[in-house]
């Protein structure tokens, strides 16, 4: 019987004293050898391969959510925007009825001649008395006008009640005096920021946002006055005016003021014109110690100047003896 022949890879080595070495090994293990290695390469290519896979939907799904979130943030500022546009307009609106009212016009004044003639506007009743609206009515609106704003620069001038009394088309009927009208100013102090459109005072990068408010400068720990009767609504911290105390006075007049270093009041309080209900600091997004306040009619900002009449210490002045 033939035997099998066998093949081997033969190592061989010399050793110290010069004798040979030889190492056989079957060239069965050799083969099963680099079988291994083979699958080995292939197992570590496929390993490799999933790997960077994973890494690249991790890539993507990262940008996908970095979008996601640039996308909510568009949408954030967007809406943003859209408020303070809305708010605006609604501002105007008060505005443009209170002009309305002041110089006569009604809706009912106004009509048009004929639904199919050409569209021709025409007064179906006089606006005033002509002989009424003379220059001396020119002149005395000019002085009132004046005598207005002088008194919304300026807190310590006075009253503005010589002028005549505060009337609003969005709450007719209200008398200037009664004691839920906003007519005190929350501190004596220089306006630092008026109301409407102004650049952003923090990014001061020329972007424009509408300033529902009034900015007064005061020193920091300065008491701030309640501007009307009314219930204290909340005396919390909110983003943007820090702490904040927002007040309502009853016939869908509401005052807020905010930016305070600590709080003199708590939601639910009945407070009273004069009544300390904080104190200035710099709370929330702000650059310097005041006390921003707000006026908001049905929830509308309005501007504040139309209101204030009096300071402290015109209230607390004495009146002198009666005759």
């Amino acid at each position: 019987m033939i035997s099998k022949k066998r093949y081997y890879i033969l190592f061989v080595s010399r050793e110290d004293d010069g004798a040979l070495k030889k190492v056989p090994v079957p060239l069965g293990y050799a083969w099963a050898f680099a079988a291994a290695a083979i699958i080995g390469l292939f197992t570590v290519t496929g390993l490799a391969g999933s790997y960077s896979r994973m890494l690249i939907k991790t890539a993507r799904f990262n940008q996908l959510r970095q979008d996601h979130q640039n996308l909510q943030q568009d949408y954030a500022h967007l809406e943003k925007q859209a408020h303070e546009r809305d708010v605006q307009a609604a501002s105007l609106g008060s505005l443009a009825s209170e002009v309305s009212a002041l110089y006569g016009f009604t809706a009912g004044k106004l009509s048009l001649s004929s639904l199919h003639a050409k569209p021709v506007v025409t007064a179906t009743a006089p606006l005033k008395d002509a002989a009424a609206f003379n220059n001396d009515s020119y002149y005395k609106s000019i002085d009132a006008f004046y005598a207005l704003r002088n008194t919304a620069m300026n807190p310590v001038a006075g009253s503005i009640s010589s002028i005549g009394r505060i009337t609003n088309p969005l709450m007719p009927g209200l008398d200037g005096d009664a004691a839920y009208l906003p007519t005190l100013w929350p501190v004596t102090g220089p306006i630092t920021s008026s109301f409407g459109e102004r650049e952003d005072p923090i990014l001061g990068n020329g972007e424009g946002e509408f300033h529902p408010g009034i900015d007064i400068s005061g020193l920091l720990g300065t008491p701030i006055h309640a501007a009307a009767d009314g219930i204290v609504t909340s005396a919390e911290v909110v983003n943007g005016y820090g702490r904040m105390v927002s007040i309502d006075h009853g016939h869908g007049v509401e005052t807020l003021y905010g930016h305070m270093s600590g709080f003199a009041v708590t939601a639910g309080q009945t407070v009273s014109r004069g009544q300390v209900i904080g104190y200035i600091g710099h709370s929330g997004r702000t650059t310097g110690n005041h006390v921003h306040y707000e006026v908001r009619i049905h929830n509308t900002p309005v501007n504040p100047h139309k209101y204030l009449q009096n300071t402290l210490a015109s209230l607390t002045a004495p009146t002198g003896p009666s005759l």
